[in-house]
């Protein structure tokens, strides 16, 4: 069927690979990475925000008002569309360094959301 998309039901998140990819940049030395795997590295946690935004979202939206997560994961929604819309601060691989860490970051973030809004 041309057109079609899944929805989240049928296409659920590989958390587990999100975080992987996150514990491996986190704990690595992105420093020694060649400018162009880095811009890589960015365009994969731009994915990785992307795939999740909407999900936290919606499952903070199913939490009461006053809830404090629901709060905190709109919070961590509205910062990993900040950085979205941001990019590098320039060109060089530091700035990339600092981008696609930040990036990181908010992804890890987005996937404890995802799960401490998980239902049962």
């Amino acid at each position: 069927m041309k057109g079609f998309v899944p929805s989240d039901a049928e296409v659920p998140l590989d958390v587990a690979m999100m975080r992987t990819a996150v514990r491996r940049l986190m704990t690595g030395d992105p420093e020694l990475l060649p400018l162009e795997e880095l811009k890589d590295l960015v365009l994969q946690m731009r994915g990785y925000a992307v795939v999740s935004i909407p999900e936290v979202e919606a499952a903070a939206y199913r939490q009461s008002e006053d809830d404090i997560p629901r709060a905190c994961a709109l919070a961590c929604v509205g910062e990993a569309r900040r950085l979205l819309r941001q990019g590098a601060s320039d060109e060089t691989q530091p700035a990339y360094v600092a981008h696609v860490r930040r990036l990181a970051r908010s992804v890890n973030a987005l996937c404890d959301h995802r799960e401490n809004l998980r239902p049962g």
